[in-house]
Formats: C-alpha cells, sequence, structure tokens
C-alpha cells in the first residue's frame, strides 16, 4: 500500500471529530453565532477554504422547509444545533425530501420532549456509535486499498499509479452506491408506513363524520312532529 494514501486515510480520520454534544452552548445563540460556532468546529472538514460550513440562507431555507423547528425570538437552542449538525452530515448523501422524512419524527417527538428519549441522547448515542467503531472503518477503507493495490500488476509503471487509485475510487464509489441504496429503501419504507398512517387516519375521521351525520339525521327524525289526522 502506498505510504501517502495510507498517510491521507488517517489524516481524514484524525481530523473527523463529532462535535461534543457538551461543547454546545446550553443557552440559546442568535444566527450569526451558531453559524461561527459550526464554523469553529467542523471548518477542518472544508476541502476549500472558501467553502462554507452553514450560512445564515441555509438555516433560513432548513427552517422554512420544516428540517428544523423554527427560531424562538430568532434564537436557535442546543437542540437546533444538534439537527443543524445531522443536516450537515446528511445533505452530502441525501436529498433534502429525504433528510425532511429522517428529521420529522425527531422534530415532532424529541425536540424539547420529556416524553420521549431527549434530542441530546440520540445524538450522543450514535456519535459514541460511531467514534467506538473508527478503527473498523479505518481498517475496511485500508483493506479496500490493499485490495486495488494488487490490481494492474502487468500494467507499465507509467500507468499504473494512476489505475490503482481510479480503481479505488471505484470501488469506495460502488460502497457508498450500494450503502446509499440501503438507506434510500429504508427512507422509503418511512414514507410507505407515513402514508398507511395518513390513510388510516383520514379513513377514520370520514367514518366519524359519516356516523355523526347519521346520528344527527336520525335524532332529527326523532323530534319531528306525527302527522295527525284526527285534528283536522
Amino acid at each position: 500500500m502506498n505510504t501517502d494514501t495510507e498517510k491521507l486515510i488517517n489524516k481524514i480520520l484524525e481530523q473527523t471529530i463529532l462535535i461534543d454534544s457538551d461543547d454546545i452552548p446550553a443557552i440559546d445563540l442568535y444566527m450569526d453565532q451558531v453559524t461561527t460556532f459550526m464554523d469553529k468546529h467542523l471548518g477542518s472538514s472544508k476541502r476549500f477554504d472558501e467553502d462554507k460550513i452553514i450560512t445564515k440562507t441555509m438555516i433560513n431555507n432548513y427552517a422554512k422547509n420544516e428540517l428544523i423547528p423554527s427560531p424562538e425570538k430568532k434564537k436557535y437552542s442546543k437542540e437546533h444545533i444538534l439537527m443543524l449538525i445531522f443536516i450537515y452530515y446528511f445533505k452530502n448523501i441525501l436529498s433534502i425530501n429525504d433528510i425532511k422524512t429522517l428529521l420529522k419524527p425527531i422534530s415532532e417527538l424529541h425536540f424539547g420532549s420529556t416524553k420521549y428519549t431527549s434530542l441530546e441522547d440520540i445524538y450522543n448515542e450514535i456519535t459514541t456509535l460511531e467514534m467506538d467503531n473508527m478503527d473498523t472503518l479505518k481498517n475496511d477503507i485500508l483493506n479496500s486499498v490493499n485490495l486495488c493495490d494488487n490490481l494492474f500488476s502487468n500494467c507499465k509503471n507509467s500507468e499504473k499509479d494512476f489505475l490503482k487509485q481510479f480503481s479505488l475510487i471505484s470501488y469506495l464509489c460502488f460502497d457508498i452506491y450500494i450503502k446509499k441504496q440501503i438507506i434510500e429503501n429504508i427512507i422509503d419504507g418511512i414514507n410507505e408506513e407515513d402514508a398507511k398512517a395518513k390513510a388510516k387516519a383520514k379513513r377514520e375521521a370520514a367514518a366519524k363524520a359519516k356516523a355523526k351525520k347519521e346520528a344527527k339525521k336520525e335524532a332529527k327524525k326523532e323530534t319531528k312532529p306525527e302527522n295527525r289526522t284526527d285534528l283536522m
């Protein structure tokens, strides 16, 4: 395996330090403070210096499209920032609609909730899993590198290095493609269950409305005076 490739992998994994929830301010922040916080803690993941981790426009669009709850008096809570962190990682793989599907139950059930698992507890459990398995991820990537490093052994040196790099990129892309397919199918399942729940609720509401209408009709019949011919 190329030593430079291994150094690159180690460098990227070392830079991938997920934000500790304890580092997020407990007080509500204005938008400028949110963008500053995100840039400070995720800035090392930028590919180019001019890249933006998050902008005011992005945050406004996330709220407008219901990816995050609207801020309170133009201030964003710790839970808002946790959701923005999820969005930051999701958006590199998933569409806005898919992210909305994933975050909708989080917003409805766990954002500011005392009844369900807190959003911070969810975040901590997921990030702990990810960091605890960083070595497994590293070994998996290094194994991919070694597999591709054994290819094109009969090629000329002038083309061998590039073909190995090309094969590694192709192999990693295929891995991402398969995992993306799995993720999208899981999300489609969530959408399907949501659609079924909405259809069921609609049927139940229609049945209740019909029953109410019938009951009202019957009550009207009972209160209607009989036609008395003997009084004529």
